[in-house]
């Protein structure tokens, strides 16, 4: 027996540099469903909207044709666009909805996504009726709860907002303007987070390592931050968003997304190996990005980040439609943090160790890559030789604090012969 109850559905509509990609339909229950326009799905010339969905991927057409269903948490390429964390919590109280009921948490965030995708909320006579009669007896209705100010987003689990940055001072975002600037104010946690950060950054820039525009921020240049705690500490760390341009936006995504896992997933669902295989694969310059690929790699065993997880590695589409690997972002010495923590958060040739780490794991993740070791090897060799000859004297006029400087000059002793650096 069929039900004739009419069920009440909130719709967004999701865009991509002004094209309409489909819409996002919520239920009361948190079930949620996303279907793609007809339009959008038969244009072979469409911006990117993640690469599961671009025409040359296996099956696209496939994924598309069918409505996206979940319940409560969105659909990954979905998902890993909001806050996690302790940013989430504030925004869930703020909207005074469950912190797993995520289509709410986007349709307050959606002007100012990480990438290009505008999320907006419908009127209820704006909804197409086909979207009406695609889910049977339901009728549109006008959200709730919707704040229009101080809106932001950006993942991790540090606070971290997206601000604008205007005549040496940092606000919220508000309305459509948009955050040009990632702001991570310190941790209550951990001590010197910022200054640590912008140390890392900085070394792994004289080694090749892309990176965007960075600088330290004196915490009284902050404006509108919502009631956090903070420390007794001067600085924030501030890093230049790379996917804004003079007022655009530049469609971006990580491999969470990439790879269809959930923020929960970004540890243990896949390797160093498959990002590399996607890179090679799909890159608009293939050998670049896997070259970087591997340096970067290589400079997360040499500064002890533990933390390079899935989320921590992107895809960029400066050309809206054409992946390359983005500027690189959230290097930390996360061992300064952790007692004894001594591993990769994934597999890199077949292991997680860093100590035990060297030439040898590197071939063998090319291989499983599918890339010619004879073009990555020489980066390698060409990083190593550049971290020696700078970054004991660099370290020394860097910000970080001096008990994580002899800890990280201590991590370079006890590294495989092959990425030791010898310190005064």
């Amino acid at each position: 027996m069929t039900s004739s109850r009419t069920e009440e559905i909130n719709v967004l509509r999701l865009t991509l540099h002004r094209r309409l990609v489909g819409y996002l339909t919520g239920f009361r229950n948190g079930r949620n469903v996303l279907n793609f326009a007809d339009d959008y799905r038969a244009d072979a010339a469409r911006p990117t909207f993640s690469l599961i969905t671009h025409p040359s991927f296996p099956h696209a057409d496939k994924l598309m044709g069918e409505p996206w269903v979940r319940r409560q948490r969105l659909h990954p390429t979905l998902s890993n666009l909001l806050p996690e964390g302790a940013l989430r919590e504030l925004i869930a109280q703020g909207l005074k909805v469950y912190i797993d009921n995520e289509f709410h948490i986007l349709s307050h965030l959606g002007r100012d996504l990480p990438g290009a995708l505008v999320a907006e909320p419908m009127e209820p006579d704006e909804v197409p009726g086909s979207i009406l009669a695609a889910h049977g007896n339901a009728k549109a209705v006008k959200f709730e709860n919707i704040v229009r100010e101080n809106k932001f987003s950006l993942a991790g689990v540090q606070m971290k907002f997206s601000m604008k940055a205007r005549d040496g001072r940092y606000n919220l975002s508000k309305g459509d303007v948009l955050g040009d600037w990632i702001i991570k104010t310190p941790s209550t946690r951990h001590k010197d987070v910022p200054v640590n950060e912008y140390t890392a950054m900085t070394l792994a820039s004289l080694i090749g390592v892309d990176i965007p525009e960075m600088k330290l921020v004196e915490l009284d240049k902050l404006d509108d931050l919502p009631q956090i705690n903070l420390p007794d500490e001067n600085w924030a760390f501030a890093i230049k968003r790379f996917d804004r341009e003079r007022e655009q936006r530049i469609h971006m995504e990580d491999f969470a997304q990439v790879l269809v896992k959930y923020p929960y997933e970004k540890y243990d669902a896949a390797n160093y190996e498959q990002i590399g295989r996607i890179l090679y694969q799909f890159s608009g310059d293939a050998l670049t990005d896997t070259q970087q690929f591997a340096r970067r790699l290589l400079v997360n065993i040499l500064l002890a980040n533990g933390d390079a997880h899935l989320k921590n590695w992107s895809l960029l589409y400066p050309d809206q439609t054409t992946p390359r690997l983005s500027p690189a972002y959230d290097i930390v010495t996360t061992n300064v943090y952790i007692e004894g923590e001594k591993r990769y958060a994934l597999n890199l040739g077949g292991s997680k160790e860093w100590y035990g780490a060297s030439y040898a794991n590197f071939e063998y993740w090319a291989k499983k890559s599918g890339i010619p070791w004879r073009a990555i090897k020489p980066h390698i060799d060409d990083a190593m030789e550049s971290a020696r000859s700078l970054w004991p004297e660099a370290l020394k006029n860097l910000p970080m604090n001096e008990a994580h400087k002899q800890k990280l000059s201590e991590h370079w002793r006890k590294l495989h012969r092959d990425f030791q650096i010898k310190c005064d």
